[in-house]
């Protein structure tokens, strides 16, 4: 996604602090009951092959994206137009695009972010597999070369952007990354490993900025019905997953395996949208173990309460094998003993996390954005959202998402957003951990800022007097 936003434009961006602003789009307006979104486009745009860029192509580019036919995946079809409930799009005229959705939908704008624009007449001649080797642009930058697994060359054809190139390269090893860093090879690094940055820091070529970002980190309940054992019982008690919130030292899990000082969610919502008056659960074993008490789960004569499974990635997230294993001693301390197994990501782990068959417990992260309270909590939108790992299906929380979509007053929606939070917060599917910190290693030859979306904005980089 990094790289495509320079090859493909979008009708809106996303800003810095999460405001929605023009991309190709000059303006818009959303008629009286929501559900037509209209863009005005402006004159004079080009796709890399020449030919104009027009409301035609746009309505093309997401016409195509929900074609059954096609059987398209991935985020467009299988969350953006799912959430907004996307219906369809038409070319008014040449420089006007409406957009179609079901009902009201306060994230709708915000979605046109996410869904790339491209080409039609160029796109229609070319096979599939030239469409993916030797994309069309349709925005500020064309590729000019592509080696696999090495680099790929983005060369600026239009405003705006300060560079006449940009080369992102492929560097799967972090203290490679870190080497390259120091050597002047590179500009900007991602992921800098945690044990990495005193050198980064230390070196004077370089420093390392750490941003809390939106990813947020959790240890999901499975509540799906295929777990059956005593384990996967308590943990559909409400009162349960509320013990065991107090049972994980999160800010010591941050300071000694990420090197970070970052705040523990309370939450699905990342701030400054999350609930104000929540306040993050503290580390309080003995809490913990008073409330496992009450809820029938004494200590047998082993000292174990219950036996359990912590399924966690390795190498997905930032320290992500330690910080399981973290977890899992934790809970271990307060007799829920827990066997952590560690999954290679693509081919193993991401089949159970699809499935919803991870667990009974997982370790996992969820994306999130500045812009939209809504948006953050729509991965639990219905019972059987895709993005619903857990199958948790309180109706004190999905019994209230088609009120709090249809509110149009935002004082009366963002009440109903805080109850529904506060539900999250009491009896939630998630044992809350923290937003996963980005590190970024940045050169001294650049002046650049890094975001806390994961978002590579390069628009306005420079020179560094």
């Amino acid at each position: 996604m990094n790289i495509a936003q320079y090859l493909f434009t979008t009708l809106t961006q996303i800003g810095h602090v999460g405001t929605i602003q023009p991309r190709l789009a000059k303006d818009w307006t959303i008629s009286e009951d929501g559900r037509v979104l209209t863009f005005n486009l402006p004159e004079g745009r080009t796709c890399e092959d020449g030919e104009a860029l027009t409301a035609d192509d746009v309505a093309w580019s997401y016409n195509r994206a929900a074609d059954p036919a096609r059987k398209f995946a991935g985020n467009t079809p299988g969350f953006v137009y799912t959430s907004m409930k996307f219906e369809k799009a038409e070319a008014v005229d040449d420089d006007t695009v409406a957009i179609h959705i079901a009902e009201r939908n306060p994230m709708a704008l915000g979605f046109t972010s996410q869904v790339f624009i491209h080409c039609r007449e160029g796109m229609e001649k070319r096979t599939d597999d030239q469409i993916a080797r030797e994309p069309i642009s349709s925005a500020e930058y064309r590729m000019v070369e592509w080696s696999p697994n090495s680099q790929i060359v983005l060369e600026k054809r239009q405003d705006p952007g300060t560079f006449q190139k940009i080369v992102f390269r492929v560097i799967p090893e972090g203290s490679t990354r870190t080497a390259e860093l120091l050597s002047g090879n590179v500009d900007i690094i991602a992921n800098v490993p945690p044990d990495q940055v005193d050198a980064i820091n230390a070196s004077g070529v370089a420093k390392v900025q750490a941003v809390q970002g939106l990813r947020r980190m959790y240890v999901g309940f499975n509540q799906k019905d295929s777990f059956t054992g005593p384990d996967a019982e308590a943990f559909r008690k409400p009162e349960v997953r509320r013990a065991l919130q107090y049972a994980v030292d999160v800010p010591a899990i941050c300071k000694q395996l990420l090197n970070f000082e970052c705040r523990r969610m309370t939450g699905p919502v990342n701030p400054p949208n999350d609930h104000p008056g929540l306040e993050p659960y503290p580390y309080d074993p003995a809490m913990t173990e008073k409330l496992l008490d009450e809820a029938g789960y004494p200590r047998g004569p082993d000292g174990v309460r219950l036996r359990t499974k912590l399924q966690s990635p390795r190498g997905r997230y930032l320290n992500d094998a330690n910080v399981a294993q973290a977890v899992a001693a934790y809970l271990s301390e307060v007799g829920i003993e827990t066997e952590v197994e560690l999954l290679e990501w693509a081919s193993v782990y991401t089949p159970l996390i699809r499935n919803h068959d991870a667990g009974p417990l997982f370790l996992l992260g969820s994306g999130g954005v500045l812009w939209s309270a809504v948006y953050d909590m729509a991965i639990m939108a219905q019972v059987d959202s895709g993005p619903n790992y857990t199958n948790w299906s309180d109706p004190a929380w999905f019994g209230r998402w088609d009120e709090m979509m249809a509110e149009t007053d935002p004082a009366r929606q963002r009440k109903i957003i805080e109850e529904m939070l506060e539900v999250f917060y009491k009896d939630g599917p998630w044992l809350q951990l923290y937003y996963q910190p980005d590190f970024y290693g940045v050169g001294k030859r650049i002046d650049w800022t890094a975001r806390r979306d994961e978002t590579i904005d390069l628009w306005d980089v420079k020179l560094a007097e």
